[in-house]
């Protein structure tokens, strides 16, 4: 490496915040089914337990030797929902808690997999995780859980979006907090080693390491470089400091790879913020030009930005995936919070903002008493984004017991603090009890 590329790699992690992510090891559990719910679940832990023994050690010795923050070990594994239906279990919280005692011995921050794809209908499988979601995410600490209820293929699964939105007002009885581990999303990806939306899909290898890595504060810095510049100087400058930064994901990737004996899956460089000062998506498109984020332009500047990064990833490594471009989860974004109480930015604002970015509605706190077809209403409309525009959406939104508009729920962490937004009280209960399937867009007949 140059000089001057290795000095500009350590002012991005001492200085713009830089980081690893995420490793995430993907595991695959179909040679863990078994008629014996028991047999099943032992097999999955010590496949868990053999397969990622080295995981949180090779991490830490990359991120000691290199000097590259590396800010979580997770694991994904295949959908449960599939590896416990040969069972007889009549609920599937024991397989949760067989996750969660493998990911606490390994050290693991989180584990992904507690999933469900019903986009086109339910197997009893199906049936069974989802009604044990409130209790398998309520029990444990470190399982996360997924639903895909649709996809640009299949069309909507009008009754699974339904019922998910009465699971997550279960989910929020007990714990509001509870509702950051489940994501419900329409064409999620089979390598995305984000969570809480990370399973190991069907199509993939038996193991594979797949890298998230961010880095909103080095985009910032880069465009405090180009102010006044013309749009395209702006999304040429994205672009290659996306270049850089993947290019480091690769890096640790290949490294990680190597010292664990797995194959290298891919980098999913998704610029994704904490609640630190400095690491912002919010103040990227500031700093392209808008006063607040939730102005006029917002969606304009964060198409801009996504189609940048994206192309920067796709130039920086062979094999870019996940969901690769900008998050806008609102608890974990400083300047997106203070947008939000300052009466700038509004769900209708961010459910537009959804059509170009990565995912969706993201770390969203709604007033407690908010009903379960409301938010099966905006699973629905998110849903619809995704599938018409062949993308990935998903809602991770938490009812906030006990608080209305305007309060705050604090989540900790790296999940930072969320203010109470409005949500539309016209309800559409009519619509959603109407149950069925939304057929897929015309535009998904490719064949």
């Amino acid at each position: 490496m140059e000089t001057n590329s290795i000095l500009e790699t350590i002012q991005m992690i001492s200085e713009e915040k830089l980081d690893i992510r995420t490793i995430t090891m993907g595991i695959s559990l179909f040679d863990c089914i078994d008629s014996d719910g028991e047999k099943a679940r032992q097999k999955i832990y010590n496949k868990l337990m053999t397969k990622a023994k080295n995981l949180v050690k090779v991490a830490d010795q990359i991120e000691s030797e290199y000097g590259i923050p590396i800010v979580n070990k997770r694991i994904s594994v295949t959908p449960i929902s599939l590896i416990a239906a040969a069972s007889g279990d009549k609920d599937y919280v024991a397989y949760a808690k067989t996750m969660d005692k493998a990911a606490t011995e390994l050290g693991i921050d989180l584990i992904g997999g507690f999933s469900a794809l019903v986009q086109k209908g339910y197997q009893s499988g199906d049936v069974k995780l989802i009604q044990s979601i409130p209790r398998a995410l309520t029990e444990t600490s470190r399982v996360c859980g997924s639903v895909n209820v649709g996809s640009t293929r299949s069309g909507i699964n009008l009754d699974a979006v339904g019922q998910m939105g009465q699971v997550v007002k279960d989910l929020a009885k007990v714990d509001p907090v509870n509702c950051m581990s489940l994501v419900i999303f329409a064409n999620a990806v089979e390598d995305n080693p984000f969570m809480a939306g990370a399973f190991h899909g069907v199509g993939e290898a038996d193991c594979v390491i797949n890298v998230g890595i961010s880095g909103p504060g080095v985009v910032k810095s880069a465009l405090e470089h180009v102010k006044g510049q013309p749009i395209d100087v702006v999304s040429e400058t994205i672009k290659k400091t996306t270049f850089k930064v993947t290019r480091m994901g690769q890096f640790v990737g290949d490294l990680a790879s190597k010292a664990l004996g797995v194959p290298f899956g891919i980098v999913d460089l998704s610029l994704a913020p904490t609640p630190n000062e400095g690491d912002s998506v919010a103040e990227i498109l500031e700093e392209i030009g808008l006063e607040s984020v939730g102005a006029p332009g917002t969606t304009a500047a964060l198409a801009l930005l996504n189609d940048a990064v994206k192309k920067g990833g796709v130039m920086a490594c062979e094999h870019v995936g996940g969901l690769s471009g900008a998050f806008i989860p609102v608890s974990e974004d400083a300047e997106m919070i203070r947008a939000v109480t300052a009466g700038n930015l509004n769900i209708e604002k961010l459910e537009a903002m959804t059509a170009v970015c990565s995912v969706g509605l993201d770390m969203i706190a709604i007033p407690g008493d908010t009903t379960a077809e409301t938010i099966s209403g905006m699973i629905a409309d998110e849903a619809a984004i995704g599938v018409i525009n062949n993308k990935t959406t998903a809602v991770r939104i938490i009812p906030a017991t006990g608080k209305k508009v305007g309060d705050e729920v604090e989540f900790g962490g790296l999940f930072g603090k969320a203010p109470v937004m409005a949500v539309n009280t016209n309800s559409p209960a009519n619509f959603i009890h109407r149950g069925g399937r939304i057929p897929a867009p015309i535009h998904s007949f490719k064949n």
